[in-house]
């Protein structure tokens, strides 16, 4: 559990605001003891100076010593304070800007004000989340200039007693966003002993759990004493006020769940999918030599690499068609194509090409469904067995408007061949005990391996269609004696 304190020079700094038992000044901070409990505390550091020794920096660094985590952290307040610092940050986002101020006069500069990551013109919204990632700040001042490219020219922490009677009304706004836990009844989670944060993308097409599903995870978790709050990208920064981490948003090396899972990690919280998990099973090309190694069964396998002209006549000779060709951190069956002949094979390769220097290739077992085991802490939690789309030779159909998927069956993990259960099983042990699904071909009784998801489907009536609310309940239990493990540890 967490308490957030929003800390200012004087009561009277919060007069434009709603009131709030956690704002507090800083003489009653500095006074009082907040390390005798368990709760773990954030601090909103909105006191007016945040110059070298000021109440301000005073403010962060006595947070920092007392284990609290603060924003704006004194690492910030010093990188802001020398534009030598600063500008080390910002190497990376000169392309951005090129592309963002393309029409814009290159002899008058542009400023802007971001609160929370957030800013009130949404031609600059991007950018102010980025600053934000680096220079977690309440109110940031941004200088652009052009000089002989558009440059970050100026960052400034400025006070929030600065703003005018519109921009205190979007600094507002942004804190609630930030930090909605400010204006939350205590009432409403008096009996909860952990926080658990669940990282989300409403925008995503295919997301790892419905709306259904994610409100259930809520609920199972409330009934557990975890108070489980839904988080998306913006909230990078909040991660230290929580217990533990649940992704549930598709996961990438090169994207911001991989960032999400090594900074909870680093916090030494609880976290689902955590980085090593993600890192060995996004991509396909490990997960074939982990295989390969540790001996779990599969179809047979091959890596191809760009250049290599004489892999392709070994490859017929050993495979045969067809043969299916995927790039190695495809999900939801993109990036996976079934080649008929050798035209299609070379037509194929030199699309797939493009995108990975890397491509595995696969015999082609032929079933008319793919079965997903579903395992948490080395336990089978799930089976169901989804069946190809209607003539087509894959569980999803990607065409232009729409993907379309076939349907399925879910069934108790004891009704499970044998085969193919012991198969998922040899899958995941050399991955860890997080959360997986494992996807397995039966063929002659026996179990094949495609792959090991770390981010798993688990959708309302699909993978809970047999356990119901228990499944959600079986993943809660184990985040809360993951949560207790690390608590008795301190």
């Amino acid at each position: 559990m967490s308490q957030t304190l929003i800390v200012i020079d004087s009561i009277s700094d919060w007069g434009p605001y709603y009131p709030s038992d956690q704002v507090i000044t800083f003489e009653t901070y500095l006074n009082s003891d907040y390390n005798k409990t368990d709760t773990r505390v954030r601090v909103i550091n909105l006191c007016n100076r945040y110059r070298y020794l000021s109440d301000g920096y005073y403010c962060s660094l006595l947070a920092e010593a007392r284990g609290h985590n603060v924003i704006p952290s004194v690492r910030s307040l010093n990188d802001l304070g020398e534009k030598a610092l600063y500008r080390l940050h910002l190497g990376d986002l000169s392309t951005g800007l090129e592309k963002l101020l393309k029409e814009h006069n290159r002899a008058e500069p542009v400023t802007i004000k971001t609160y929370f990551g957030i800013t009130s013109d949404p031609v600059y919204r991007e950018l102010a989340r980025k600053l934000f990632e680096r220079f977690p700040c309440p109110v940031l001042e941004v200088t652009l200039k052009y000089r002989k490219t558009w440059e970050v020219a100026g960052l400034k922490a400025l006070s929030h007693k600065s703003l005018n009677d519109a921009e205190q009304t979007a600094f507002a706004e942004a804190l609630d966003e930030f930090s909605r836990k400010v204006w939350r009844k205590t009432r409403a989670r008096k009996n909860a002993r952990y926080d658990l944060a669940m990282l989300v993308n409403p925008e995503e097409k295919l997301p790892p759990s419905c709306k259904v599903a994610l409100k259930k995870f809520i609920s199972a978790g409330r009934e557990l004493g975890i108070d489980v709050e839904l988080i998306t990208q913006r909230d990078y920064v909040r991660l230290p006020e929580f217990d533990g981490l649940f992704i549930r948003e598709t996961t990438a090396i090169d994207h911001h769940t991989y960032r999400f899972a090594k900074k909870a990690e680093a916090e030494g919280m609880v976290v689902v999918d955590d980085p090593n998990s993600i890192l060995r099973c996004t991509n396909k090309i490990y997960l074939a030599n982990l295989f390969n190694t540790h001996k779990v069964p599969a179809p047979r396998t091959r890596i191809l690499h760009k250049g290599n002209a004489l892999q392709i006549q070994a490859l017929e000779d050993d495979f045969g068609y067809p043969i299916v060709i995927k790039i190695p951190d495809g999900s939801f069956s993109r990036g996976v194509v079934k080649v008929k002949d050798r035209a299609e094979l070379n037509a194929r390769l030199e699309e797939l090409f493009q995108q990975s220097s890397l491509l595995l290739a696969q015999e082609f077992l032929y079933t008319d469904f793919d079965w997903r085991i579903g395992i948490f802490n080395n336990k089978p939690l799930y089976a169901c067995r989804y069946y190809m789309v209607k003539n087509h030779w894959q569980i999803y159909q990607h065409n232009e408007s729409k993907v379309t998927s076939g349907r399925f069956d879910t069934l108790p993990t004891f009704e499970v061949p044998k085969g193919v259960l012991d198969a998922a099983m040899r899958a995941t042990k050399p991955i860890g005990d997080g959360l997986y699904g494992v996807d397995v071909k039966e063929k002659d009784k026996k179990g094949y391996v495609i792959e090991v998801n770390d981010n798993p489907n688990i959708d309302s009536a699909v993978e809970d269609r047999y356990l119901g609310d228990e499944l959600y309940t079986l993943i809660m239990s184990e985040f809360l004696r993951r949560m207790e493990a690390r608590r008795n540890k301190k």
